[in-house]
């Protein structure tokens, strides 16, 4: 009879995620119990198990297993609306570096019967999986070879948060065949898929606006395809071994997508926790909203118009409230502030004429008066003295003070003078200590600057010089405003729109826009310029081109690639001189005789009214162009003869002391020679 018994439905939480993204907070607990409007993230992973009918549940961490272990307990005891009718497991593997330790860990523990879903604790999704699983079984009956279904989202949202994802897949039976993961820190000009794929399939899809909430369905042979291969460390790793070795491994991986109704984000660091929090506050995830009681049976919070929950115990104004705000019990705002777009944990005290725009406040911090914050995350029992000015991106953490009149932007703040530090040089090796820059007694100054994310698998293809970051909260919303999340527009109005506001390019701005890809290609992968001289050429000729139009569109194209336009650290000056290092023989080849120059410099008046950065070092950029020999003085003295009219006041306001220098410089030449003349 045992072979009627009904199957258990099983599913593994991975709770250690973006520990990187998440600095300091992730110093100071688990990421799983980060609270995300109020709920920790492990609570809303639960819930959507719940709901997808599991029973049980594995959680797997290897760090601060002791905390996860005591959450799960008490919301057992508390009776948590996942608690019911599902078991949950907590498993510790104290030497796992890695995803792939994990399901290797698994796998020798053999506490996974059947199929099985595979979440991360950070994903928040309101989708019923069971759809998907049933999917799953009835592809692994007909393909005995089938791995994993890999579980995707189709999003119109022009944000990058890091889940983003091009796939190729089957039409007919939805086989996985290309995957590639879009990098946050810039835009693919054009993407290199395998001729491969076209040639042995008959009918492929190509996918490229999908994001990757990290859901999957794993059948038992998953698990020992990771001990059998002990470089897959992450999941894209194993992704991308079983696409290669298809046949060596006799295993495929296929694609389920959610319906259009459906929600799911994976919460991977500052930016989409920004974004999720908002479609949460926005009931874009119903019902895994505030007043629905998410984690507790009982309503915590009344829901008002323009999306503001409050406490009933909370003491506030509805004056302060503007939209969008989530206010817990306990919390206390006094007269004159102002809240829009933040959400606030409990027994929080914000004090007189305070300004809080996307802030995102734990429980029990003190905000004293008059303090502006924007985009930024404060952590438990944290404190904002007197006139602090704290904004784009910052995270305070836990028990930090900062002394009053601060100001912070795009800073990581810790409480304690000492932190761990991964070295560059050893990537593998274990963390070392290093000491912090002081801005208080109770507030350090943590540097989130690295070689590569070390949660990142394909950090080695990053070129030398890229230094990455820990991503930032910003104003992501603003190009949101008028786009409902994943929503489908009806054809007309989608037709009407693109009339409205999409004119069709012409030559020139296509001609533009080809030698801007290939610079930027060309700068990343160090191209030899020979090479990308022969590819704009070809555009030249393709789209008829001037050579007064060439020698125009080159420089500009120089000065609007990604590298240039967002530089790092907003060093746009040390971003121009790495970009002509690389690219200076490219524009030394069009840019050769006095009117060639000529182009050149106007080619900068469009760069001095599209760039703030540019616009900001004028001076500086003329002059470099200047010093390499790549302008002359006559064609800049020539050029800025020209900037007549009020468009370029401005301009010539900031070119005046260097025109002067090459005035004065000029005469002094002039007067040299004619020294040497009385001599002879």
């Amino acid at each position: 009879m045992a072979q009627f018994e009904k199957e258990i439905v099983q599913a593994v939480l991975i709770a250690d995620n973006n520990v990187w993204n998440f600095k300091p907070l992730s110093d100071e607990g688990s990421t799983a119990l980060l609270p995300l409007v109020n709920v920790s993230m492990l609570d809303y992973a639960l819930i959507a198990l719940n709901r997808s009918g599991v029973e049980e549940v594995f959680v797997y961490a290897s760090l601060y297993l002791q905390e996860i272990r005591d959450h799960i307990k008490e919301g057992i005891a508390t009776y948590a609306s996942w608690s019911f009718k599902m078991t949950v497991n907590m498993i510790g593997g104290e030497g796992c570096r890695c995803f792939g330790d994990a399901m290797r860990d698994l796998d020798a523990k053999a506490l996974i019967r059947g199929n099985f879903i595979l979440m991360g604790a950070d994903t928040v999704t309101n989708a019923d999986l069971r759809p998907v699983l049933e999917q799953h079984k009835r592809m692994a009956k007909f393909d005995k070879g089938t791995a994993a279904t890999l579980v995707f989202k189709e999003c119109a949202i022009n944000v990058r948060t890091g889940n983003e994802l091009l796939i190729a897949v089957d039409k007919q039976n939805s086989r996985l065949h290309y995957h590639q993961r879009l990098r946050m820190n810039h835009k693919e000009p054009r993407y290199h898929i395998p001729l491969d794929v076209f040639l042995g399939n008959s009918c492929v899809a190509l996918h490229h606006n999908l994001l990757d909430p990290q859901i999957a369905i794993g059948s038992p042979s998953m698990l020992s395809l990771f001990s059998d291969n002990f470089d897959f460390q992450t999941r894209d790793d194993f992704v991308r071994g079983l696409l290669i070795n298809e046949e060596l491994l006799d295993s495929r991986i296929y694609v389920s997508l959610l319906p259009a109704a459906q929600y799911a984000h994976k919460v991977n660091n500052w930016p989409s926790y920004q974004l999720v929090s908002r479609d949460i506050i926005n009931r874009w995830a119903y019902p895994l909203v505030p007043d629905m009681g998410v984690y507790k049976l009982h309503q915590q919070y009344v829901f008002h118009k323009d999306n503001i929950y409050k406490s009933n115990e909370a003491h506030v104004s509805k004056k302060a409230l503007r939209e969008n705000v989530v206010i817990q019990a306990g919390s206390h705002v006094d007269a004159g502030s102002v809240i829009r777009d933040t959400v606030i944990g409990e027994n929080c005290r914000i004090g007189k004429n305070c300004q809080l725009s996307n802030v995102f406040l734990m429980a029990n911090v003190t905000i004293q008066d008059n303090c502006r914050l924007e985009h930024c995350v404060v952590g438990d029992h944290a404190v904002i003295e007197a006139e602090c000015n704290v904004s784009a991106g910052c995270v305070v953490g836990a028990k930090c003070v900062l002394p009053s009149k601060t100001k912070l932007a795009k800073t990581l703040v810790t409480s304690t003078p000492k932190t761990q530090h991964r070295a560059e040089q050893e990537p593998e090796q274990d963390y070392e200590i290093v000491e912090l820059e002081a801005i208080g007694p109770q507030a350090y100054i943590v540097s989130d600057i690295t070689t590569g994310d070390p949660d990142d698998s394909d950090g080695e293809e990053l070129l030398p010089q890229q230094t990455l970051s820990i991503p930032k909260m910003g104003d992501l919303m603003a190009q949101l405003d008028d786009i409902s999340y994943c929503s489908d527009l009806s054809d007309e109005d989608d037709d009407e729109g693109s009339r409205a506001v999409t004119p069709l390019p012409d030559d020139t701005n296509i001609f533009l826009s080809e030698v801007i890809d290939s610079l930027s290609r060309g700068f990343r992968e160090r191209s030899n310029p020979d090479f990308l001289i022969l590819e704009i050429n070809s555009s030249r000729y393709a789209y008829n081109m001037s050579l007064k139009e060439v020698n125009f569109n080159v420089v500009k194209a120089v000065f609007s690639m990604q590298h240039i336009v967002e530089p790092a650290n907003n060093n746009v000056l040390a971003a121009i001189g790495a970009a002509f290092k690389q690219l200076g023989p490219v524009v030394s080849n069009y840019i050769k005789s006095e009117e060639a120059m000529m182009d050149c410099l106007k080619a900068l008046e469009d760069v001095y009214e599209e760039n703030p950065l540019a616009r900001e070092k004028i001076s500086q950029i003329v002059h470099y162009l200047y010093d390499k020999d790549f302008v002359s003085e006559d064609a800049i003295q020539v050029w800025y003869s020209q900037l007549g009219g009020e468009e370029h006041v401005q301009l010539r306001h900031s070119l005046f002391k260097l025109v002067d220098w090459l005035n004065q410089s000029s005469e002094e030449d002039d007067n040299d020679e004619a020294l040497d003349e009385d001599d002879q």
